[in-house]
């Protein structure tokens, strides 16, 4: 066996290896005993031939199996258990006594399925990544446009014309103040998808700070004619333990969305709702226009608009409700919509309770 090269051989070549081992095995043994016993063979000698026989081709194809087949085998074995980055499994030896190609058969079937959700999900990325690049571009090149042609309107002589200098001077600033939003919601987004956002994690009254929220976006409401308003049951102090300025920032982002996309002499209702002992159920709901079901399971995506001429018009990066699921998510919580085209929007998520 040993003198045999390490080369793979075919099912074939082995079958005719175990084959002529065995073939000559017999022979000899015939041979031996014929000598011995001056051509007079018995019952008893062919018994003796046959168990001899049986023992050789038993050890010969357990040998062939184990080098030729099981070897391989194992190979293939320790490299999917290699690839699944398991040690522990990859020290695993075949076991002969064991159903080891059923074994190897399932496990391979199992890598492969995981390979083609891989693949699968590494299509999407590259996907989602040539959409983004092409959608902050977009995003970028419009504001930096616009601030471009006011400068060079204004160093053309229009610096010196009372009527348009401080109007496009407010344009092109206008127009920085975005391009500022959009880098630092993108910086923010870095940090949430790269685990460096820390979270203070810390005990408060959600009541309290939507009250305050109220205040903040009080005039933008009041220029639409937008009320703020508690749903029933939902005007009074709900303790929650979650990251009390991100969280913050999550229903600033739903608030102002449903001012923008409100209808004028609407309005927009905050509901806290116990799920159960341990989480506390968050809505912002507003009587706007409503979002198509189509858009939806694209909503929360980075610069993702429904109506893209109308959201550039209202401003914003176009970043909004991606950093608050990020938000929600870093939280270990979740969040959903739900639309209904000249009905309303309505933006819930969950926080832990005390």
């Amino acid at each position: 066996m040993g003198s045999l090269s390490e080369k793979n051989l075919s099912p074939r070549q082995i079958a005719v290896y175990t084959a002529l081992v065995t073939t000559l095995t017999v022979g000899l043994s015939l041979l031996l005993l014929r000598l011995a016993f001056d051509g007079q063979l018995l019952w008893w000698h062919l018994v003796l031939v046959s168990l001899l026989t049986f023992v050789v081709a038993y050890f010969i194809n357990v040998r062939s199996l184990e080098r030729f087949i099981y070897q391989r085998v194992q190979l293939i074995y320790k490299t999917i258990r290699k690839t699944k980055a398991s040690k522990k499994k990859e020290s695993k030896q075949l076991d002969m006594n064991s159903h080891v190609i059923d074994e190897v058969e399932e496990e391979v079937k199992i890598w492969a399925n995981e390979r083609d959700k891989e693949i699968t999900s590494l299509r999407k990325m590259e996907a989602y990544r040539r959409d983004f690049i092409g959608n902050i571009s977009h995003e970028l090149k419009t504001p930096i446009f616009n601030v471009q042609g006011f400068i060079h309107t204004l160093l053309e002589g229009g610096l010196y014309d009372e009527k348009i200098n401080m109007l496009y001077l407010e344009r092109a600033a206008k127009n920085v103040e975005r391009l500022n939003t959009i880098v630092a919601d993108l910086d923010m987004i870095a940090q949430i998808e790269s685990e460096d956002l820390l979270l203070d994690i810390q005990r408060f009254d959600i009541h309290k700070l939507t009250q305050e929220i109220f205040d903040e976006l009080g005039i933008s409401a009041q220029e639409k004619k937008i009320r703020f308003e508690f749903d029933q049951g939902s005007d009074r102090a709900f303790n929650v333990v979650a990251d009390r300025e991100r969280i913050r920032q999550v229903l600033v982002n739903l608030m102002t969305n449903s001012i923008k996309y409100g209808k004028k002499e609407g309005r927009t209702r905050i509901g806290f709702y116990d799920m159960d002992d341990k989480h506390l159920l968050i809505e912002v709901a507003d009587d706007g226009y409503g979002i198509d079901s189509k858009h939806l399971p694209r909503l929360f995506e980075r610069f993702y608009r429904v109506d893209k001429g109308r959201s550039r018009e209202e401003g914003g990066s176009g970043l909004g409700l991606s950093i608050v699921k990020h938000i929600i998510e870093a939280h270990k919580q979740t969040v959903n919509v739900r639309s209904t085209l000249n009905v309303g929007s309505t933006f819930g998520f969950t926080l832990d309770k005390p």
